[in-house]
């Protein structure tokens, strides 16, 4: 189990983009994604993410990029921005070597934790490509529900990937923060 004492938590720099774009990439697309469990390989093809959307998360002032050292190596990321009385979670992306061992479950109860402190918001919210029942499950189980409000994936901007199928879309979860 990953203890929170090993791990640097702080916001990401315009020096941390391409170490960001990486692990976003290896944790989504491609062979390496297929080494841990959150592998969109097999419904989406191209990138995940880019510099350019990586550095618009990190130098907007709503929204931050809260990324995750050990041992000086960046290991995991999430993005927070704050939306009046929710804050949106998304861009999370835990290295796959490190997958299955408890460091997403401390990420995201540190973001979630962040958000309520330091904006004061009482909910976060995330969409989640709907047929990714497996990833569902795993939030539902961290307390996020299904909304069954859904929202058309952008297909045909290659910014976002290549979909390998014609019926993805995006479903919003949500969580009440205590």
């Amino acid at each position: 189990m990953e203890t929170a004492a090993a791990l640097t938590f702080r916001d990401a720099t315009d020096a941390d983009v391409d170490a960001l774009v990486a692990l976003i990439e290896s944790a989504y697309r491609g062979d390496s994604s297929r080494a841990g469990w959150t592998t969109e390989a097999d419904i989406l093809e191209g990138q995940r993410t880019d510099p350019e959307g990586v550095l618009e998360v990190i130098k907007s002032p709503d929204s931050r990029l809260l990324t995750v050292e050990r041992d000086g190596t960046i290991v995991a990321c999430c993005q927070l921005e704050h939306r009046g009385r929710h804050a949106y979670f998304g861009m999370f992306a835990v290295s796959p070597t490190l997958q299955g061992g408890g460091l997403g479950k401390t990420v995201i109860a540190e973001a979630e934790r962040t958000a309520r402190e330091e904006w004061g918001v009482t909910e976060m919210h995330m969409t989640v490509i709907s047929v990714r029942e497996d990833l569902i499950a795993w939030y539902e189980r961290r307390g996020y529900r299904r909304t069954g409000r859904m929202t058309p994936f952008p297909y045909g901007d290659e910014r976002f990937g290549i979909p390998q199928r014609d019926d993805l879309q995006f479903e919003l979860l949500t969580k009440e923060l205590g």
